[in-house]
């Protein structure tokens, strides 16, 4: 593996770039001409609530979290078409793909980025006044079109909460993985270690997973403290699955 990369970040191209077809704009501004970067691993996706509510999880309980996820599942951008209903994940890898990616998509706040940094992806954004049920404004949403991540150790969770490793080339691979050697079924929240009826298979003997998701699992399993969610593991393993696509 003489050619591992350094770093690696995602970028999530969100409903609203989808929706004024701004995809092919956002690939080509992040493109290795204008990066230096390569792509590891690309997929559409059909937003789960799990994954949604995963991915913002420093945001729960907060006014516009509802909004907010209604936002990335597409929801809102596109009430009437829920078969278009979609985000593109990516992951990018080289030197420095966390800050060079973050630069050319500005600010978070699209108003700033027009303000302070016009000409980078943001700034073809909005921001949307979320209101209570009296009509009163209670946040603000930010349509800032594309996700980035903001560190290295984000870029960790986050690829890892959408990515299983078989989704990336063995040889741009950033994070341990292993091969499971037990089952692991998921159904209505609950995890399991044998079928159920209507579960889903997670994990079967002899796939690769993240190292650190079998960990997480087996010290659950052993019911010690986690420092992280079940659902944060399980999601990536459901991506596009129809019983848990609403």
């Amino acid at each position: 593996m003489t050619d591992q990369p350094t770093e690696q970040t995602l970028v999530l191209i969100k409903p609203d770039a989808l929706k004024v077809s701004l995809t092919g704009y956002i690939l080509s501004q992040f493109s290795e001409f204008h990066t230096g970067l390569r792509f590891a691993g690309a997929k559409i996706v059909h937003v789960s609530r799990m994954l949604a509510e995963e991915h913002y999880a420093e945001h729960k309980g907060k006014p516009f979290f509802h909004s907010l996820i209604q936002y990335i599942l597409g929801a809102i951008h596109y009430a009437d078409a829920p078969h278009r209903r979609r985000v593109i994940a990516i992951v990018y890898c080289g030197p420095d793909a966390v800050a060079k990616v973050r630069n050319i998509a500005g600010p978070t706040n699209p108003h700033e980025a027009r303000e302070k940094r016009p000409g980078t992806i943001r700034a073809l954004g909005t921001v949307v006044p979320i209101r209570d049920e009296k009509g009163q404004v209670i946040g603000e949403r930010l349509d800032n079109l594309v996700h980035a991540s903001a560190n290295a150790a984000d870029a960790e969770r986050e690829i890892k909460l959408w990515f299983k490793p078989n989704d990336i080339m063995p040889y741009m691979r950033a994070y341990p993985a292993v091969r499971c050697t037990q089952h692991y079924y998921y159904k209505d929240r609950t995890l399991y270690t044998s079928y159920v009826p209507d579960s889903c298979c997670i994990m079967a003997p002899g796939a690769l997973v993240w190292q650190s998701d079998l960990e997480t699992l087996e010290k659950f399993c052993r019911g010690e403290p986690i420092s992280t969610s079940v659902e944060s593991v399980v999601a990536k393993y459901l991506i596009n699955e129809e019983a848990i696509a609403a």
